[in-house]
Formats: structure tokens, sequence, C-alpha cells
């Protein structure tokens, strides 16, 4: 069940991104290479080999994005929270 709240929240934050946000092509590009990264841990939960660097990623996005873009800080927080519940 939280691979799939997670897998939600994963849309919702490419769904910000499709709104194009004022964001830089570094910061895009940031959370472009997060976003896959985040796929992947999925992928690795089935096959039981968490990526344990990939929440400090995510915390580092947060930080970023937090007084320039807070809604997606906001969806990236609640990304680290799916992640710590799935146990990563």
């Amino acid at each position: 069940m939280p691979a799939n709240r997670l897998q939600q929240q994963l849309e919702e934050l490419r769904n910000q991104l499709a709104q194009d946000p004022p964001l830089t092509e570094e910061e895009r590009a940031s959370l472009y290479v997060l976003t896959q990264e985040i796929e992947l841990q999925l992928a690795r939960q089935a096959a039981a080999a968490p990526d344990a660097t990939l929440i400090d990623g995510v915390n580092l996005a947060v930080e970023r994005f937090e007084a320039s873009h807070p809604t997606l800080a906001g969806t990236l927080r609640n990304i680290v929270q799916s992640l710590a519940n799935m146990g990563i």
C-alpha cells in the first residue's frame, strides 16, 4: 500500500513540474533525476534492495525548494514520508 501512495505522490510531482513552475534548468534536471531515483527505488523495493541515500537526496531537495517553491517542497516531504513508511 505505501508503494501505491508513493506512486500517487510522484504523479503529483510530475503534474506540478508539467505546469512549468519558474525553475532553472539545473533545478528542473535535479528534480527529474530525483524522480527517476525514486522510481528505481520502487522497482528495487520489489527486489528488497533499498537505497538508503535516496531519503537524503529527497530531503536536500526539500531544503532547496522550500522557500522558492513551497508546493514542490510539500510534495517532496510527502514522498519522504512514504519512503520512510516503506522502510527506506
